[in-house]
């Protein structure tokens, strides 16, 4: 379904676990920024009625999904640290083409949103399926949804708000830059790292 060029490998768990506290504060933060940039995109494009309100909905739940993390790492009597650098995600922006229409860098913000998505959901299925703690097991299964979820109405919105940009080789050329940039992660206990 999500068409990633390379998979991450399962053992990526075994770094996770090492540090629990560590994946937890960088996820919190993910999904903070989540939010924010789904925010980003109502300030941009205020005119676009539908689109404003699925952007609100989706930076409810990033915050309602940022609040859960944060309840775990309370439970656990762990810290939310710092706000950590996400590299991966400052790769992709760097991709993200900076000319053109508004509506043609409102597409690519979609496509560069819905690729961070579609890693996430990836990230958090393997998570679910091969790390030995039940109860973030199932965290991040019911969180692997909701990203899907996501990542399905970002690429729907740059479809119904293409002009001049062929969404579909658009999505392949991105399907292909994270394929390259990938495999320089996967080595630390980040969600995308």
């Amino acid at each position: 379904m999500l068409g990633l060029k390379l998979a991450t490998d399962p053992r990526w768990v075994n770094i996770v676990e090492s540090n629990i506290e560590e994946i937890l504060t960088d996820h919190a933060w993910c999904e903070q920024k989540a939010a924010s940039n789904a925010i980003s995109i109502v300030t941009y494009n205020s005119e676009l009625e539908e689109l404003v309100t699925e952007m609100l909905v989706i930076a409810r739940e990033e915050l309602e999904h940022l609040q859960m993390v944060h309840d775990v790492i309370k439970k656990r009597g762990l810290t939310l640290g710092r706000e950590r650098k996400d590299h991966y995600v400052n790769e992709l922006f760097k991709f993200m083409k900076k000319d053109g229409s508004r509506r043609d860098a409102l597409c690519d913000r979609l496509l560069f949103s819905a690729m961070i998505e579609a890693r996430s959901c990836e990230r958090f299925k393997v998570l679910s399926e091969n790390i030995k703690d039940e109860e973030l097991a199932k965290f991040y299964r019911d969180l692997m949804i909701s990203e899907a979820g996501h990542y399905t109405t970002f690429l729907g919105f740059a479809r119904k708000y293409q002009d001049n940009i062929d969404i579909d080789k658009r999505w392949k050329e991105w399907i292909e830059y994270e394929g390259s940039i990938i495999t320089n992660y996967g080595k630390s206990e980040t969600v995308h790292g």
